[in-house]
């Protein structure tokens, strides 16, 4: 009960400090305050608490941004959270593609910091920034991935965003090539769900996608529930695997969400995987 209660505490003071406009504290927010009101949210079990507190942490990290432009930490950060609250707290479709947009714009200054001036993040001038990163730059360039790709999600039908998919699969590509067992293999689960968008008639590589996913999901322990949830949905699914798919879900829905700092994350793939079971007899057929 203490535990939890500190955690709301956690995330409460946040919105209360984003409100305050002290701009020590704002400075201040950009280290330890901001990174514990992250690690709170993402140990949380209540989804709706932390997408009603999250907003005014949005905002404090706005100000942390404007009082240092040129802190990579504070614009990945402001990334990071921008991108995960548009991907998976907000269902407003307008909300979701300004609030992406933000998300990937503070994650392009944040992977152009090292490269100067004149960083362009497409064509041959984003081939330049990848062939010249280093482990320096894993988190700026994660941070990029991960915001352009809830971007792209986020204008699902607007085939000119649609069209940036290769790009953004260069840079996780490129993180995965420097860093393949980042965040608890978080890089191995977008790479799974990646491969297995192209359907096996078209060319896609099931194989490649199931291997991404088993490889996420021994990376983070078992701990990550929406490995199986993403697994069931774009791999099973894909190769008509009703059985492989059932079991993911009734796996996920079997385990205990609490798991430390991924508790928020599989209490909504706990959420996500009761919603596929309940379609899964329209998507695969009665006879299974």
């Amino acid at each position: 009960m203490e535990r939890t209660s500190a955690r709301r505490n956690a995330v409460a003071l946040a919105a209360m400090l984003a409100a305050t406009g002290c701009s020590g504290l704002v400075q201040r927010a950009g280290g330890s305050l901001a990174e514990g009101v992250a690690e709170a949210a993402m140990r949380h079990d209540d989804p709706e608490l932390v997408a009603a507190a999250l907003p005014g942490y949005l905002i404090l990290a706005d100000a942390a941004v404007q009082a240092a432009p040129r802190d990579g930490d504070a614009l990945v950060r402001a990334a990071r959270l921008y991108a995960a609250y548009a991907g998976a707290l907000v269902r407003d479709p307008a909300r979701r593609r300004r609030l992406s947009e933000r998300a990937l714009g503070y994650a392009r200054r944040a992977a152009c910091l090292r490269s100067g001036t004149g960083c362009t993040l497409r064509g041959e001038g984003l081939r330049a920034v990848l062939a010249g990163a280093t482990a320096e730059d894993v988190e700026p360039l994660y941070a990029l991935a991960t915001a352009w790709l809830v971007w792209i999600e986020a204008r699902r039908e607007d085939w000119g965003a649609r069209a940036e998919l290769a790009e953004a699969e260069l840079v996780l590509r490129r993180v995965a090539a420097l860093a393949p067992d980042h965040d608890d293999g978080g890089v191995q689960l977008q790479l799974g769900v990646l491969s297995a968008l192209v359907p096996p008639a078209l060319g896609g590589d099931p194989e490649a996608a199931r291997r991404h996913f088993e490889r996420a999901l021994r990376l983070s322990g078992g701990k990550r529930l929406m490995v199986k949830v993403l697994m069931a949905e774009h791999l099973a699914r894909a190769v008509g695997d009703r059985r492989l798919h059932d079991r993911l879900l009734r796996e996920v829905l079997a385990a205990d969400p609490e798991a430390g700092r991924h508790t928020l994350e599989n209490v909504l793939a706990r959420r996500r995987a009761r919603a596929l079971l309940e379609e899964a007899d329209r998507v695969f057929g009665d006879g299974g």
